[in-house]
């Protein structure tokens, strides 16, 4: 199957330190990825340099063979419609209302919607999510499980194709998370491409057709879904968050 996405011997490097190095991947069209790996080890810098949200300090990171650092106004813009990110802290504008973050992704790649026509969806999306309080709130108003739950309900409202994921389901109750899961699994079910930081076992063997894991800011290997299923090194990985 063709890669949607492509990592070609990609760096990065902060303040004289180097996070990630020379990493080569490739993500496959409609599977799901899990990044493992100790804490520290550039699980969320690989994930952000996948979706382009960062630039890497050397190599590549590809688009359905271009260059993301490289497109164009048009084609970036296009990027950002057919994917979409949620962050471990949610990432919420603070100086505004939920409605308002939540309308600023459609009055952007659906400039001719109609206002009751994003209300409309936001509603719908919100009510996927499980989410019931007022969207007229700020973010400082709700737990960090009720910001996680608006977040995923970002990511959706424009119906990606690409969906990165960074420790989605932290800060959720069992019920919440599991909410998550199920709707991750109907992005699946929909051959969209699937790219998640976890260190939840159960999570991992749940959804991903690959797991890579990383050590040192490396690829230290790639599995498969039927090796994650009783690889006893990846259990040890995310049990005692260290590579032994």
């Amino acid at each position: 199957m063709k890669n949607i996405l492509e990592l070609k011997e990609v760096s990065f490097s902060t303040q004289n330190i180097q996070i990630i190095q020379g990493i080569n991947l490739g993500f496959e069209e409609g599977k799901t990825t899990a990044l493992a790996g100790p804490s520290g080890c550039g699980k969320s810098t690989l994930l952000k340099l996948s979706a382009g949200l960062i630039i890497p300090t050397g190599g590549e990171a590809l688009y359905r063979g271009k260059n993301i650092g490289g497109m164009n106004r048009a084609q970036n813009l296009e990027f950002r419609k057919e994917s979409a990110f949620v962050f471990q802290d949610s990432a919420l504008w603070a100086n505004q209302t939920l409605l308002q973050s939540l309308e600023l992704p459609l009055r952007i790649h659906f400039p001719r919607m109609t206002k009751t026509e994003r209300q409309k969806r936001i509603e719908e999306v919100m009510n996927t999510v499980g989410y019931k309080r007022s969207l007229a709130i700020r973010p400082s108003s709700l737990s960090m499980g009720e910001q996680k739950l608006i977040a995923f309900g970002r990511s959706m409202l424009c119906s990606p194709s690409l969906l990165f994921l960074d420790e989605w389901t932290e800060s959720l109750d069992d019920h919440a998370a599991q909410r998550l899961i199920t709707l991750v699994k109907q992005q699946k079910l929909r051959n969209n491409t699937i790219v998640f930081v976890s260190h939840n076992l159960h999570i991992i063997r749940e959804l991903a057709d690959h797991v890579i894991t990383l050590a040192e800011g490396r690829t230290y290997t790639r599995l498969t879904s039927e090796q994650i299923k009783s690889d006893r090194e990846l259990v040890e990985l995310l049990e005692k968050d260290k590579i032994e």
